[in-house]
Parts: structure tokens; sequence; C-alpha cells
């Protein structure tokens, strides 16, 4: 219930800290990994936007007036 009252840390912060993160450690197997998921949410990024310009779509659609 009190979940929602927690801060939040800023939407790009974590994805600043993983541009910055020093990939010389990781072994080859890991970054494979890693680009597997990466793509991943790339996949689900792209997903999202294609399904809220639907919404968008189909709510101008519905309060276009001028047809």
């Amino acid at each position: 219930m009190f979940e929602d009252l927690e801060p939040r840390p800023a939407r790009d912060a974590s994805l600043a800290a993983l541009v910055r993160e020093d990939l010389d450690a990781w072994s080859v197997e890991d970054l494979k990994e890693r680009i597997t998921l990466l793509e991943g949410e790339i996949a689900r990024s792209r997903a999202a936007i294609e399904g809220k310009s639907s919404q968008r779509n189909a709510a101008d659609a519905l309060f276009n007036f001028r047809s």
C-alpha cells in the first residue's frame, strides 16, 4: 500500500549507469547475455511505443469532429 509513496529513482538514472558501466571485466559469454537481455528490452520498449501510438490514434479518430 505504501510502496507508491517511496521516492523512485529518476527515469534515466539507471540508463545512465548502464551506459557508463565498464565492460572490460565482462567475459564474452556475459557480454552476449547482456546483448540478448538488452535486445529483449528494446523489443519491449518498441511494443510499448506501438501500443501507445495505437491508443493515441484511436483516441484521435474518436474525438476528431472535423470529418
